[in-house]
């Protein structure tokens, strides 16, 4: 952990440092000083001292003074670990989750973004690129307006646990017994929650494995959801190949929904195995055609860095899953947190591989006119990249552009889900959280709804 004088920027200097690998073995000490408009950040790591002076600007207020200092404490520190390890990052000092929205904050105070992520943020042309392709991709649906709204509906249930997976999902087997009151529940919590809606733009069923509940259980989700209309949107996370069938697919086709995800995460079968999930690659490319016959548009889901995958295996999951020409393919960085099974049995796989899969999958879906049209990060990546979202022409996912940009309220019923309601176009946010465990969701749900009622007042 940084030592710092700057007690409240604590949290933000342990991110950076651990961007870097083996930084946090070291003693690191942060020294920050300011006169009249002047900043200066000292940090001294393994012995080495590096100072960064700043100008500051005038006439800033108390809100804009305190962004600036943390920026640029943040970004002394990743200057001086950089310099410290000879190494940089593909996103510099950025640690946020969301590297577009900051972009796109840029561009509305500047008039421009790309200077300020290369040469202050110390990000690469690549992902500055990449940056500026997404908010091209999202022109025509990106749209700021605090009366927008986005549905979103959790269920936390799966048939089997994935063993990379840190989400707040319960086997099926061992849930059973919460089921029914847990769809009573969420029923009552969609029912409260519907006169919160002004502009719907989209419903979003996630999970867990929504398609894991018996199709009477589906329904009644679904026959909750039926007063909010029909959105521009309504996909339904169906995910696991082996819960998804002709059954569940004309029940979803029924009440509307417009897009599912079948989401392989790879196609290779020793991988699947591996991971704990229960179907094969034929299986994933046989459920995806029964969505198409169906009319679904479709998103598929694959991740970079799986444990025991080669780069030659992420290349043939790739140009498996685009010889199918799903809508959208999102290409997922593995990220191992606490909570996953892999978390303390795995090694990653080293930085540059993962960053050889990711720049792959960029190069070879936008030469095949797929465009990058959503992104975001998080912590404990492999090789601190990202994850993107890639779609056809005219088929970005409407409710990953609004949530992943924050310009939108976003609705949320569910264990686990948060409510979001946004002012001035996402420039100030507020959230009501709902408990993580399905009990104490159940237990709790007048508090949540009062919550939420108080919320949108």
């Amino acid at each position: 952990m940084i030592i710092t004088d700057l007690e409240n920027f604590q949290n933000d200097l342990n991110e950076v440092e651990n961007l870097f690998e083996g930084a946090s073995d070291l003693r690191i000490r942060h020294l920050f000083s300011q006169s009249e408009n002047k900043v200066v950040n000292t940090i001294v790591v393994g012995g080495k001292s590096y100072a960064f002076g700043t100008l500051l600007g005038k006439n800033l207020s108390s809100i804009e003074e305190k962004r600036l200092l943390k920026r640029y404490a943040k970004l002394a520190v990743y200057k001086a670990l950089s310099k410290f390890f000879d190494k940089t990052l593909p996103w510099g000092a950025l640690t946020g989750i969301r590297p577009t929205k900051l972009a796109y904050q840029q561009l509305e105070s500047e008039g421009e973004f790309k200077d300020f992520f290369v040469n202050t943020m110390k990000v690469t042309e690549q992902k500055t690129l990449l940056t500026q392709r997404v908010i091209d991709t999202q022109k025509g649906i990106y749209c700021k307006d605090d009366s927008n709204a986005d549905f979103f509906v959790f269920i936390p249930f799966c048939p089997t646990r994935c063993k990379y997976c840190s989400f707040i999902s319960s086997d099926m087997r061992t849930a059973e017994k919460y089921v029914d009151e847990y769809i009573d529940t969420l029923c009552y919590e969609i029912k409260e929650s519907i006169p919160l809606v002004k502009n719907l733009r989209s419903i979003y069923i996630g999970g867990g494995t929504p398609v894991s509940l018996s199709d009477e259980r589906l329904k009644r989700v679904l026959d909750a959801l039926k007063p909010l209309g029909k959105p521009l949107e309504f996909t339904v996370e169906a995910g696991r190949p082996d819960r998804i069938n002709k059954e569940n697919l004309k029940i979803l086709k029924d009440y509307d929904v417009t897009r599912i995800c079948v989401n392989p995460q790879t196609f290779n079968d020793k991988t699947l195995k591996l991971i704990g999930r229960n179907h094969t690659a034929e299986q994933a490319v046989e459920k995806f055609h029964l969505a198409k016959e169906f009319g679904f548009d479709v998103n598929m889901d694959l991740i970079a860095g799986l444990d025991g995958e080669s780069f030659e295996d992420f290349r043939y999951s790739l140009d498996r899953a685009l010889s199918l020409q799903p809508e959208d393919i999102t290409v997922h960085t593995l990220c191992i947190k606490r909570g996953s099974y892999l978390s303390e049995s795995t090694e990653r796989l080293s930085g540059e591989t993962v960053a050889q899969m990711v720049d792959y999958a960029y190069e070879t879906l936008t030469t095949a006119d797929y465009s990058p049209y959503y992104l975001y990060r998080q912590k404990y990546m492999a090789g601190n990249l990202e994850n993107v979202g890639y779609c056809k022409s005219g088929k970005a996912c409407v409710y990953n552009v609004d949530v992943m940009e924050e310009i939108s309220q976003n609705i949320a019923c569910g264990a686990s889900a948060i409510t979001k309601r946004v002012y001035f176009g996402g420039e100030r946010i507020e959230r009501v959280a709902s408990p993580k465990d399905v009990p104490t969701y159940i237990q709790k749900i007048e508090t949540i709804l009062e919550k939420k009622k108080k919320l949108f007042e």
